[in-house]
């Protein structure tokens, strides 16, 4: 298990409605949170996914991400 971070454009609550279901549905993925409140959106994710799975995870779901 490894915690990775993300600058994302995840940047309000109805964005973090829309990833959700895709991150709450996705194996391997244990938990997750977003910063919302700085300007990169920090997208916090404890998984067992590598970081290139995750950011597919994330583009399928319509959101940009860019490992930290």
């Amino acid at each position: 298990m490894e915690t990775l971070q993300f600058k994302t454009n995840i940047n309000c609550g109805g964005c973090i409605a829309k990833a959700t279901p895709v991150l709450n549905n996705e194996k391997g993925i244990q938990e997750w949170s977003v910063d919302t409140n700085v300007p990169t959106k920090i997208l916090t994710i404890t998984s067992d996914l590598d970081a290139n799975k995750i950011i597919a995870v994330l583009d399928k779901a319509g959101f940009k991400a860019e490992k930290l």
